[in-house]
This record gives structure tokens, C-alpha cells and sequence, in this order.
């Protein structure tokens, strides 16, 4: 045992992954309008104050907002593969299930135009969006269990059964206030200066307990072993002056839950930073139209405040990198009829270069991901729309874990709008995710801890809603 090993539990603040379309921390759908379109980086509606905002400058003098609700639902298995597993009763793989629901994730939009300048703003959750409990726990939960009937050997005992209860869950949102500046230079070109203030709130708990095992003195001969609590010998052994602090660390975890109340988690992180962004717009006689915007990366570090950390691992007032990557995004739209426009765009995260906690960012790579869209006016009235993207992220094996992996995917968006009177549009749209599973062999895990195989894989879908109105 040393301090790699100890460190499995760690993963408990790795972070949720997003519920939102984008990339590793930064939500890219944050109005109804790219839920029913997808491809939106050439956008001269509202939904432009976050998606091109150079491109406000195409809106009519006044005021302008948009209004919009997402409802987001997933589901995260792991499925993971280790002999220590059937000593809980069952086979050598099982599967660790999280659900994650956000029904109200609300956000606003708005411009004030006149003549050649544009003030614009939006308040949304730029990133993380969602709750996820893991009602059976994590692999990494059940190897640090399932060790314990390697550490009492240490003891004089031995153990080849062992039965634990675990939970885990969390919640991740970054509240994201964006405000900026569009000027049209002419007809054709525009630019834009703006920031956005990232504020990050996490919550963390979670519990091991009811750890108890089939516990035999070693050099006993026609015992019968019995399922008990081994509170009193992982106590014993954590006296023993020759451990290193890492093995005593481990070692207490165990005696913590091997007990009714068990080892248990409650933190919370919080913390804030400020990206810059810049955004261009080029328009021709208002059929083609190409946007294009640079976010900076936001440096900022979250604290810990935690009430209650048996693992010993996320002490109060300690602080954990947390930047959100930049992101460099680009569309173009073309008015192929009068009532018809189709759309492209391109999204790329540098996720390598924005530090994560025990420096992820190492093997986070860069995530790309390619847009369509089209967009239908049926009438005055009503219009559709439809869309697809594809997202395809450069993690490896040593970013991927329990709570945060990230699985290359492709999403499709559909639905409508209506134009309830010259001033007033209702968006509506549903959006759903497919995933690639990703294998990580062997899988999570430190030295004698690891397991052999994990297989990680996601759900997805979002319904949205919303109102645009001007004044």
C-alpha cells in the first residue's frame, strides 16, 4: 500500500460530467434554439449573445430577449470486470449504474441595439448542470471494500467473503454571467469584446459502510467463519508505529467502514474566474453569414468546505485546480431559398491546456466537435428545424474514471418555432445523445486494486423550451 493506493478514493471530486452538449466542463447549448437546430455559431437571432455575439449587430434597434428551460436526463454505467467481485456474492462483472436529472436549468438572453452598437448579456449554467447518484456505489468503492480482505492477512487472518453498502453523489454546476460589446464596422463586417464570469458550486457525498467479512484466525483449524464487522482489527493494525501514513490512511477508511455509520463524505467546492472573449462576424447582402468566436481559458481553483471527510483525502480550505478550457468556435449559415437556411460549424476545446485536479489535463488532449443544422419557415408562422453534431474528445486511459469519463458521441436535434406575433417567438425542441462506449483495459484502480476491465458508457436527452421577445 502507498499513497497511489490510498488515492483511489480521490475520485470522489473528479467531477460530473456535463449534461449538456460541448465539451469536457463548457455547456455549448444554452437556448432552446440550438436544442431544435444544433448548428448555431452563425446565428444573427438572440440566442447569438452567447453562440456568435458579433453577430447581434443583424437584430433591429431595440430591446431583445430570449427565455429558455431545459429539462436534462442521463444515465452513467460503468461495467466493470474483477475476480474480487465474486466474493460479494456475485460474478466477476457487475454494473454500477448513475442516474443524473436536471428538469429546470433556466437561462436568459439579452440585447439592447442601436445604430452601430449592440450591448448584450446571458446568464445560464455554462457548465456541469446536473445532479447523479450512484445508488450502488463505484468500482473503486467496491476495490477498496474487497481489499480489506487482503489487509487482514496482515493481521493473522484470513477472509474470502466480504459484503458492503455504498452510495455516492453529487451535484456540479458553473453559473456562467456573460456581458459584451458588438460594433458593426459596415454592412459586412462586425466585432465584438465581452467576459464572462464562471462560478463554480459543487457537492459531494457519500458513504462505505456495513463492510463485513467471513473472518477466520489464520492459524485456526475447524472454525467456521462467520459475516462480522473487522472494526477491532483494522483498529489494531492502524496502531502499528511502522506504518506509513498511507497505509494507516487506508487502513482507517476500513476500520470506518466496517461499522453501521461507515466511512462517510459531505464537501462542497466553490470558486470563480473571469474569461475574456472576442467574436467576429462577416455577412453578404444577409444570405451568407459566418461567425466566429475565441474564449479564453478561465483559471480558477475550487475550496473545499467540507463538514465531514473520513477518507482523509479533502481537507476543509484546501484548494483544487479547476479551469474551464478555451474554446475556439466557428459557423457558417446560408440562405440556400428565401425560406430555407442550412447551417455548418466547428468547436474546439483545449482541454490540455486548462489544469485539472492531479493534472488530468495531461491526457485530456483537445475535444472537436462538427455541426449541421437546417431550418425550415413553413409559413410566417411557424418554421422547424433539425440538426446533428458530433463530438469526438482526445482523453486516454489515465483522464478516464468512475465519475469523470468522457465517451465520443453523436446527437441529433429537432423541433420548432412559432411566431406568435411580430415581437414574440416560442422555441421548442428536444435533443437527444448517442454514446460510443469507451473500454479502458485493464481498468481504474491502483497496484493490487485495479480491476481488469472497465467499460464505461452514458445516456442522454434534453427537452427545451423558451420565449424570444423584442421591444
Amino acid at each position: 500500500m502507498n499513497k497511489r493506493t490510498a488515492a483511489i478514493v480521490a475520485i470522489l471530486i473528479s467531477g460530473y460530467s456535463s449534461l449538456f452538449a460541448g465539451g469536457i466542463l463548457t455547456n455549448t447549448n444554452q437556448s432552446a434554439h440550438f436544442i431544435r437546430m444544433v448548428a448555431r455559431d452563425a446565428s444573427t437571432q438572440i440566442d447569438a449573445a452567447y453562440t456568435n455575439p458579433a453577430g447581434l449587430v443583424k437584430l433591429e434597434d431595440g430591446f431583445h430577449f430570449s427565455f429558455t428551460n431545459q429539462s436534462a436526463f442521463q444515465t452513467r454505467t460503468i461495467t466493470s470486470t474483477s475476480p474480487i467481485f465474486k466474493m460479494n456474492g456475485g460474478g466477476e462483472t457487475q454494473s454500477f449504474k448513475g442516474t443524473a436529472s436536471a428538469p429546470i436549468i433556466p437561462s436568459l438572453q439579452g440585447a439592447y441595439k442601436k445604430g452601430k452598437w449592440v450591448l448584450s448579456g446571458s446568464i445560464a449554467v455554462s457548465g456541469g448542470g446536473g445532479k447523479a447518484t450512484f445508488d450502488n456505489g463505484l468500482p473503486s468503492f467496491e476495490a477498496v471494500a474487497g481489499a480489506g480482505t487482503s489487509v487482514v492477512q496482515l493481521a493473522g487472518y484470513k477472509a474470502n467473503q466480504y459484503q458492503v453498502d455504498q452510495n455516492m453523489k453529487g451535484s456540479n454546476f458553473i453559473f456562467g454571467g456573460q456581458l459584451g460589446g458588438s460594433y458593426e464596422i459596415n454592412k459586412m463586417f462586425s466585432v465584438y469584446g465581452g467576459f464572462r464570469l464562471n462560478v463554480v458550486n459543487n457537492k459531494y457525498e457519500g458513504y462505505l459502510r456495513g463492510l463485513k467479512m467471513n473472518l477466520t484466525p489464520a492459524a485456526a483449524e475447524g472454525y467456521s467463519p462467520q459475516m462480522v464487522y473487522a472494526t477491532q482489527v483494522f483498529e489494531a493494525m492502524g496502531a502499528n508505529p511502522n506504518l506509513t501514513a498511507e497505509q494507516k490512511q487506508l487502513i482507517g477508511i476500513l476500520a470506518k467502514a466496517s461499522s453501521d455509520e461507515g466511512a462517510q463524505l459531505e464537501s462542497t467546492q466553490s470558486g470563480w474566474g473571469v474569461a475574456p472573449i472576442i467574436g467576429f462576424n462577416f455577412n453578404y447582402e444577409n444570405r451568407l453569414n459566418i461567425g466566429m468566436k475565441y474564449e479564453f481559458k478561465t483559471a480558477l481553483d475550487v475550496e473545499n468546505n467540507t463538514k465531514r471527510d473520513d477518507t482523509g483525502m479533502f481537507s476543509d480550505g484546501v484548494n483544487t485546480a479547476h479551469d474551464i478550457p478555451a474554446l475556439f468556435t466557428a459557423g457558417v449559415s446560408y440562405k440556400i431559398l428565401p425560406q430555407l437556411e442550412a447551417s455548418i460549424g466547428y468547436h474546439r476545446f483545449f482541454d490540455s491546456k486548462a489544469k485539472m485536479a492531479d493534472n488530468k489535463q495531461k491526457d485530456a488532449g483537445s475535444t472537436n466537435e462538427y455541426l449541421a443544422g437546417l431550418e425550415y419557415k413553413i409559413n410566417s408562422m411557424f418554421l422547424v428545424s433539425a440538426g446533428g453534431q458530433i463530438t469526438k474528445y482526445g482523453v486516454g486511459d489515465i483522464y478516464q474514471r468512475d465519475l469523470s469519463f468522457s465517451c465520443d458521441s453523436y446527437s441529433i436535434g429537432l423541433g420548432g418555432a412559432v411566431n406568435v406575433s411580430p415581437t414574440v417567438r416560442i422555441n421548442a425542441g428536444y435533443f437527444w445523445t448517442t454514446y460510443s462506449d469507451y473500454a479502458k483495459e485493464p481498468g481504474g484502480g491502483i497496484g493490487t486494486l485495479i480491476t481488469n476491465k472497465d467499460v464505461f458508457s452514458r445516456t442522454n436527452k434534453v427537452f427545451a423550451a423558451g420565449v424570444d421577445f423584442s421591444f
